[in-house]
């Protein structure tokens, strides 16, 4: 195995994040299609938790890190990629308000109207993901490797890691990690 700089491991660890909320992502649609409810609750749940995560990570600590020292197009990127979060949380948020109240309702042809609309949610979440997650990967999580010392590095990876650990305790760690 080769040598990974501080930066590379970091980029590395986040962008594998990126695959566990894919994976999230894709296992919340088949309950969504398949009608499951409580499963699509519980998968929703999970991923609006684990975004909340990642985004809280980024803007922490990766922003705040690399900004300090970005030029214009860096800082106006990371405001785009900020937008994206923001427009992730409510919509996730607003899927999960309509998804509880999904659960006590008995009516058939209304949970299916609703799964529905929440299905759309999630698909537009899904589409501006694809994209924000390609910037964060080309661009953003490169720049600490340009713009940080190695200490520097090392400092925001340990915090980075220590806030993507940072789960909710509704979640168990199988929950959590078992993706």
């Amino acid at each position: 195995m080769g040598y990974k700089t501080v930066m590379a491991q970091l980029s590395e660890q986040l962008i594998d994040d990126h695959a566990a909320l894919d994976t999230v992502l894709k296992q919340l649609q088949t309950a969504l299609q398949r009608r499951e409810v409580e499963t699509a609750h519980a998968k929703l749940d999970l991923f609006w938790a684990r975004l909340a995560v990642h985004i809280r990570a980024e803007h922490l600590h990766l922003c705040p890190a690399v900004l300090g020292s970005a030029g214009n197009e860096a800082q106006t990127i990371v405001a785009q990629l900020r937008g994206d979060h923001e427009f992730f949380m409510h919509e996730l948020g607003h899927a999960v308000e309509r998804m509880r109240k999904l659960l006590i309702i008995s009516e058939q042809r209304r949970i299916r109207e609703e799964l529905s609309d929440i299905e759309n949610i999630i698909r537009r979440v899904e589409l501006r993901l694809v994209t924000h997650n390609q910037v964060e990967e080309d661009q953003v999580y490169r720049w600490g490797s340009q713009l940080l010392n190695p200490e520097e590095q090392s400092k925001l990876k340990a915090r980075i890691t220590m806030e993507l650990r940072n789960r909710p305790s509704r979640f168990t760690e199988t929950d959590w990690s078992g993706v």
